[in-house]
């Protein structure tokens, strides 16, 4: 497992990016014995960036008892993360929505039934007459 990315992954989970250092250490005793999916995850996260340095290359900052990954570190792991190569993208679906099926207009309110025309007509000279 690649703990430097380990730290930016979980801290990028947190609101604002901070996490305290009881909460960093609980999830990365989590993530180290998730099993070999993750550590080799990491591993080739790692590998895009071997040269990364949590603290010299300002990726994260120590304050208040936490870490809090910066502007800079969020990007940094975004470069890290593995992009879907065209094979893997879904092609987009083309075809027209499906319209949903006519109401039959006996199922409708006698309100609805009428023409709006005639629903306006019938307003109209509602008013009329009583003005």
């Amino acid at each position: 497992m690649n703990f430097q990315v380990t730290v930016l992954k979980i801290l990028v989970s947190y609101p604002n990016g901070f996490a305290s250092m009881p909460d960093l250490k609980r999830d990365m005793a989590i993530l180290a014995t998730s099993g070999p999916d993750w550590a080799a995850r990491t591993k080739r996260m790692g590998a895009r960036v071997p040269e990364l340095d949590l603290f010299t290359q300002q990726l994260v900052d120590r304050l208040h008892g936490g870490w809090r990954i910066t502007h800079k570190g969020r990007a940094v792991l975004e470069l890290m993360e593995p992009r879907p190569t065209t094979h893997q993208l879904q092609p987009e679906d083309t075809r027209a929505p499906e319209l949903p099926s006519p109401v039959p207009a006996g199922s409708l309110p006698v309100e609805l039934r009428r023409s709006e025309p005639e629903r306006l007509g019938r307003r109209r000279s509602s008013r009329v007459t009583d003005g």
